[in-house]
C-alpha cells in the first residue's frame, strides 16, 4: 500500500450530493484545494495542514485521514458507505413506502 493510502476511505457528497471516496492523502488534499476560499475555516485549515505534513511525510496517513473526516463531518459531507447507499437504494425499489 503507498504511504499516503487510507486504510478505510473516508466518503463524502460531492457536486449535487454525489456520493465520493476519498482513498488517500492526495485525494483529501485536492479536495481541500477546491473548497471554496469563502467557506474555509478553522476545521478546514487543521485538515489542510495535516494533509501537507502527511504528504511530507512528518504525520501518519491515518492522522490526516481522521481531521478530514472531522472537516467533513462538520460539513455535512459525510455519506455512508457505498455498501450502505446501495442497500438503501435497494430496499426503496422493492418498497413502495421507503423514501
Amino acid at each position: 500500500m503507498k504511504p499516503d493510502m487510507f486504510r478505510h476511505p473516508v466518503f463524502i457528497f460531492v457536486g449535487l450530493g454525489f456520493p465520493a471516496e476519498v482513498r488517500s492523502v492526495m485525494g483529501a488534499y485536492r479536495h481541500l484545494v477546491e473548497w471554496p476560499a469563502s467557506l474555509r475555516d478553522a476545521a478546514h485549515s487543521v485538515a489542510f495542514q495535516a494533509c501537507r505534513a502527511a504528504l511530507r511525510g512528518e504525520i501518519e496517513a491515518e492522522t490526516a485521514r481522521g481531521l478530514f473526516a472531522a472537516f467533513a463531518e462538520k460539513h455535512d459531507l459525510l455519506a455512508p458507505e457505498n455498501n450502505t447507499i446501495a442497500a438503501s437504494r435497494l430496499r426503496s425499489d422493492r418498497d413502495p413506502h421507503v423514501r
